[in-house]
This record gives structure tokens, sequence and C-alpha cells, in this order.
């Protein structure tokens, strides 16, 4: 059982299990609106051809279009269920999404991506009917992948993702506060501890920081990495940290 993650900054994830690749949540690019990528390489240039994306929600920071527009025009796009009626620009996209409502399962080459619930709002914009939920995915096919999306730390979880090899879990933000909806390194601790992971990964922190606000609350910044493996391997969990463009090697 053999999985490669590679984390290439904030909520984007290169998971390959098998004979396939899947793409989380994509931001390829150096910034997004107001945020700056401050740290590791421009993923593209690591990034091979991936065989599916998963999108968790519609911020701009998950479900970023001009990302979207520097892949391959056939790869299909893993939504939530009504995403492209709550972002009609999703709708240039055609046929290759495919939406999901939690317990729902699409199969893509060798693998299958299953939807979770996740507690966060998952609309466009601030303001709106809340008509789209955000998401999990869990990854299953020589191993169980469980990508969090963004979401607040809810122990239910555990119904819906009772184990997993690999769980790849929000531990921060992208600017010097973190709302509702997010968790921080303790609760993502305790996330990994209900989901039974074999391994965790922290994701969404440390790369996108709004222009301007660079020495505002730096220790939300780069530390909740690896303050969540400190936590994890407390509890007795195992935990690694990378940095943007690194890769991971279950065995």
């Amino acid at each position: 059982m053999v999985v490669d993650i590679r984390w290439l900054g904030h909520a984007t994830v290169s998971l390959t299990d098998g004979a396939t690749t899947v793409l989380t949540d994509p931001v390829l690019t150096g910034r997004v609106g107001h945020l700056r990528r401050r740290r590791g390489p421009i993923p593209l240039t690591l990034l091979g051809r991936p065989d599916v994306v998963v999108l968790s929600h519609l911020h701009a920071d998950h479900t970023h279009l001009p990302s979207l527009a520097l892949l391959d025009p056939s790869i299909p796009i893993v939504v939530p269920r009504g995403a492209a009626d709550g972002f009609a620009a999703l709708r240039r996209f055609g046929d290759r999404l495919i939406e999901l409502a939690p317990g729902e399962v699409a199969v893509v080459g060798s693998v299958s991506v299953r939807a979770v619930p996740a507690d966060h709002d998952g609309r466009r914009w601030r303001r709106g009917p809340r008509t789209v939920s955000a998401l999990g995915y869990v990854v299953e096919g020589e191993a169980s992948t469980y990508f969090a999306g963004d979401t607040a730390f809810d122990p239910a979880i555990a119904e819906w993702v009772p184990r997993c090899d690999v769980a790849l879990l929000p531990v921060g933000g992208w600017g010097p506060t973190l709302g509702p909806g997010h968790m921080d390194p303790q609760a993502a601790a305790r996330a990994a501890e209900v989901v039974a992971a074999a391994v965790s990964v922290p994701v969404h922190f440390g790369t996108l920081w709004p222009i301007g606000l660079d020495a505002v609350r730096p220790q939300l910044f780069l530390p909740p990495g690896g303050d969540f493996v400190r936590r994890a391997r407390a509890a007795g969990l195992a935990a690694v940290e990378l940095a943007p463009g690194e890769e991971y090697r279950t065995v």
C-alpha cells in the first residue's frame, strides 16, 4: 500500500493512489486576489497531469478559476452538489463537473471519491442563500485518504470516516484571524484522533497571506503546522509536516 502525497501549499495536494492522481482545491498561481503566496514554488512547475480535481467548497482560495483554467480541459472536476447554481462561473466547465452530496461516490480510474460533510460556509459569497454545502472527500484505492477541505471540528465526522490511512487536515488559514468553520492545531489533532488516521499531514497554513499584512500576527502563518504535529504526536498519533512542494510517501 503506497500513496504519494505532495503538498503544493494551502489546501492544494497532489495525491497519487495506484495509477490515479487526485488534485485537491488547486491554487496554482502566485496570488489569489489580495492574497500573496509567501512560501514555496509556484505549484504548476511541480504538477503533472492529474486524473481528477476535487473542490471542497466555493471560496476563492479553494475554487480558483484561474488555476482551473491552467489544467487540461479534459480533466473531470468533482464539486459539491449545486455548485454550478451557486457559482454560475463554474458552468463554463460543462459536463466535466461531477456533483456529489455527502455519501455519494464518483469512480475515477483506480479510485473512488466519496463525499463527506464539512462544517464550513459553502457559499461563494458571504451574502446569499446557503444552497451549497462544503464537503470533504475520502479517496479510496490501495489506501484510504481523507481530505477534510475546510471545516470546524465535528466529532460526528467519525461516523463518515471511522478510519483512514492518511488524513489531510486544515490547521490554519490565510490571514491574521481564524474565524468560524476552521480548525486550529488543537482541534485538528482531535480530528486526527476521531478519524483514526494512521498518519496525518497538516495543510491550509503557511502559504497565502494578505498583501501588506506581513507583520500582523505572523504566529498564525508558519507555526500551526509544527504545533499540530507536536500535539498529534503527544496523543500517540503519527503526523508529518511538509514544506510546500515537498512529497511524503506512505509505506
